[in-house]
């Protein structure tokens, strides 16, 4: 979870998951034995320059297991002085979908798959214990549904044709870029936009990545929006069992949060809440609402969401 205030200038940022296998009632984690330090913790490392937390996780994974994983929900950051610097590590639960070669190196020289409980027994380090209890409070096994607000696209008020052609302006393509970079953490196999320009391009450079269609939904715009059309779509979405992405509007989006929550049987999700890895300094949450470019992720099991992360671009 986040302070809510701004970082030290000199932070040491890195990201990391805890990653399982197997039956969600009987997980297996994988842990890695660092040789530097002759100790067993959980795959993680230092986030290079502009990287996104999200890809940072994925890819430090990847260099020191050779797993490749899907994120799920944000597990608590660590916070501690590294060498006379705060340093912060976010964490995500993460569900192996594929296990590539793994080459023994000077960083990690061992991987293994532990029971949960024996896991708690072979870690070095209290914080890590305290991420497998947290990893413990809730099944792994979550679908997540990605609510996305559309990127910057310039002022509205100089804007002189129809507001629904309103194009990405630099910055927002650049946001679009950093989403398409880290949207794939979430596996989405279905895209859903309003049919406004600025919201079909932010999700644009994903889906040529990826080779999925937009789907544009006319109830998801602000010119004709319709409130109960955009909650069945959510309703559909966490009923089909399927990791979806939507895209729409900083208007619409907190009340369709709210209808969600209704589904959800009232207190699951609230729009401030945000996880590990919501890449302060700066946040992604302004007035109650997603900043443009930002998006959330609700977490959902048995048509109920368990968990929600925001993050920005």
């Amino acid at each position: 979870m986040t302070d809510g205030g701004r970082e030290p200038a000199d932070l040491i940022r890195a990201a990391g998951a805890l990653v399982w296998r197997g039956s969600p009632d009987a997980p297996e984690v994988a842990l890695v034995h660092r040789p530097a330090y002759d100790d067993w913790s959980f795959p993680k490392g230092k986030l290079k320059r502009g990287e996104h937390p999200v890809a940072a996780a994925l890819r430090e994974v990847t260099e020191e297991t050779g797993l490749t994983v899907e994120l799920g929900r944000s597990l608590p950051s660590s916070r501690y002085i590294h060498r006379g610097r705060p340093k912060r590590v976010d964490h995500w639960v993460a569900r192996m979908v594929a296990e590539g070669p793994f080459t023994a190196g000077d960083e990690v020289d061992e991987v293994v798959w532990l029971p949960v409980e024996e896991a708690g027994r072979r870690l070095s380090y209290g914080a890590d214990a305290e991420l497998l209890r947290a990893f413990g409070t809730l099944s792994p096994a979550t679908t997540p549904l990605v609510l996305v607000r559309h990127a910057l696209a310039g002022n509205r008020r100089e804007w002189k044709g129809d507001d629904d052609e309103r194009p990405l302006d630099k910055n927002g393509r650049r946001q679009a870029g950093t989403l398409a970079a880290v949207l794939g953490a979430f596996a989405p196999a279905e895209l859903v936009s309003s049919p406004s320009e600025r919201c079909v391009r932010t999700l644009q450079p994903y889906a040529e990545r990826s080779g999925l269609p937009v789907r544009l939904e006319p109830a998801l715009s602000e010119s004709r929006y319709d409130p109960g059309a955009c909650l069945r779509l959510a309703e559909d979405a966490l009923a089909s069992g399927r990791s979806v992405a939507l895209c729409s509007h900083g208007k619409i989006l907190p009340e369709l949060i709210s209808g969600i929550e209704g589904l959800a049987g009232g207190g699951s999700v609230r729009l401030g809440s945000g996880g590990a890895g919501d890449g302060r300094p700066g946040g992604c949450l302004g007035e109650g609402k997603l900043r443009k470019g930002a998006f959330m992720v609700l977490h959902h099991a048995g048509g109920h969401v368990v968990a929600a992360d925001a993050y920005p671009t």
